[in-house]
């Protein structure tokens, strides 16, 4: 297999089980990405992704020159990828293939996780979660989804077929997919085999069962119970909090703020990812490259309205203070 096969092994996985949900797809050397052979404009992400950090568009060969010759993506290809490119050496005999980036075709649509779990060779639904974005950041993740049910059950037979041929076993998985209702097309962004631990509560609102319960069973060889509907709320949802500007953090809440504001409403989390004179600027380098995240409030509410008002209310309570840098 050449290097630059192995490097796309999941996309071609992709191609092979569901070739309709499959964007086209070109795989880009980032030592040599003036050599790549990518129609624009594109979406380049590297291979292995974590979060969305150097994921972007790209509209242009220079561009993506530019893009690619960054410092910031030197580094997470020479030191960020090297565990990655061990393991692959030490247990799978494809080449190693971390400093490589996926250019893809642009896709638009309502963008959505299917997670799930694989068990004893079946796979199961846990549910799907709307993600909403604002200027090319993720600012909430609504669950359950409020796609048409038929669009829903396509994306649960493409998740299906799809990872009973993977292999996966034991595990949980999530897919992060997008709806174009002006193609009516249902297509797939990444697979990731392992949990949403972000949004684990958000079904034990809803559904009543923690997805963390449902890793520890699937570990121990039980089945999974699932009863959609069975928790205390009929919507939940995960907000991020996010800057679009470079800041600094003035004030960031106690533990005793954060105590009392996830008191107000039962069943809120908050987790803060910042402290005060931390510097949010470098979007590149740990973020998507056009916001930084700075904290997360998880909480369930009656209906979409109630969840919104609920949410600024909390963010209110937590009284972070940023200041323009």
């Amino acid at each position: 297999m050449k290097r630059s096969e192995s490097a796309a092994l999941a996309r071609l996985l992709q191609r092979d089980a569901v070739p309709e949900a499959t964007p086209g797809f070109a795989l880009v050397d980032s030592a040599d990405p003036a050599a790549a052979d990518v129609r624009f404009p594109c979406f380049v992400k590297p291979v292995k992704g974590a979060f969305s950090v150097l994921s972007r568009r790209v509209d242009s060969r220079d561009e993506l020159v530019a893009f690619l010759s960054q410092d910031a993506v030197r580094e997470f290809t020479g030191e960020h990828m090297r565990v990655f490119d061990q393991l692959l050496a030490r247990y799978t005999e494809i080449a190693s293939g971390g400093r490589f980036f996926v250019a893809e075709e642009l896709l638009k649509g309502q963008q959505v996780t299917v997670e799930g779990f694989c068990a004893g060779g079946e796979v199961e639904i846990l549910g799907i979660v709307d993600s909403v974005i604002e200027r090319n950041s993720f600012v909430r993740f609504d669950y359950p989804s409020a796609l048409p049910e038929d669009v829903q059950e396509r994306m649960r037979d493409v998740t299906r077929r799809l990872m009973a041929r993977s292999g996966l076993d034991h595990s949980l998985f999530n897919i992060e997919m997008i709806y174009d209702a002006d193609a009516d097309r249902v297509a797939i962004i990444e697979v990731n085999p392992r949990m949403c631990g972000q949004f684990a509560d958000l079904y034990e609102k809803v559904d009543g069962v923690n997805s963390y319960e449902v890793a520890l069973a699937s570990a121990v060889g039980e089945r999974p119970r699932l009863a959609p509907g069975a928790g205390p709320y009929a919507v939940a949802a995960s907000f991020p909090l996010r800057t679009f500007e470079p800041v600094q953090v003035v004030r960031a809440p106690s533990p005793e703020d954060v105590a009392a504001a996830e008191a107000v409403h039962p069943g809120t989390l908050v987790w803060v990812e910042c402290a005060a004179g931390c510097d949010l600027s470098d979007f590149d380098r740990y973020e998507d490259g056009f916001s930084c995240r700075y904290g997360i409030v998880n909480l369930g509410a009656s209906d979409r309205d109630a969840l919104l008002a609920r949410y600024e209310e909390i963010r209110q309570r937590l009284g972070f203070e940023l200041q323009r840098l």
